[in-house]
């Protein structure tokens, strides 16, 4: 018995195959594939549930309060105990800094009370809290329903 080049099975050349078979790896993504597909429509993104925002504990006995309206104005008005309120002052954004300014130099101790129209956008409410905090007002706070 003599042995030839090859393999001793009739003598053909077996070669190795250096590859990966991927056929698996495709059926466990299909498999994947149809389990999201089925469960997707289970989960109903419409619900949202937003927390609610809760009453102050001391809220302040004098405030500016800001009312943010859609037509690019502002009312800033001062108000005080037991609901008293000066008179209302309706501006532009563009001086509601300087507003703000006049009013915090009067009483530095003041917070401010920011209540915006649901049309506007939260942009401007940013850029608001921002004038206060530019100006030192430590006590900014965001009026709700």
């Amino acid at each position: 018995m003599s042995f030839t080049s090859g393999s001793m099975r009739g003598g053909r050349n077996r070669k190795f195959k250096s590859e990966i078979n991927v056929v698996p790896y495709i059926d466990v993504m299909m498999v994947l594939l149809v389990i999201f597909m089925v469960t997707a429509p289970m989960v109903n993104p419409n619900e949202i549930q937003l927390p609610n925002a809760a009453k102050s504990t001391q809220p302040p006995t004098e405030y500016i309060s800001i009312e943010l309206k859609a037509d690019a104005s502002a009312t800033v008005s001062v108000r005080g105990k037991k609901g008293a309120t000066a008179a209302s002052e309706t501006i532009g954004r563009g001086e509601l800094g300087q507003k703000l300014k006049a009013l915090y130099a009067d009483n530095p101790d003041i917070a401010v009370m920011i209540a915006a129209d649901k049309n506007i956008k939260y942009d401007e409410v940013i850029q608001a809290i921002s004038e206060a905090k530019k100006l030192g007002i430590s006590r900014v706070g965001l009026a709700t329903k």
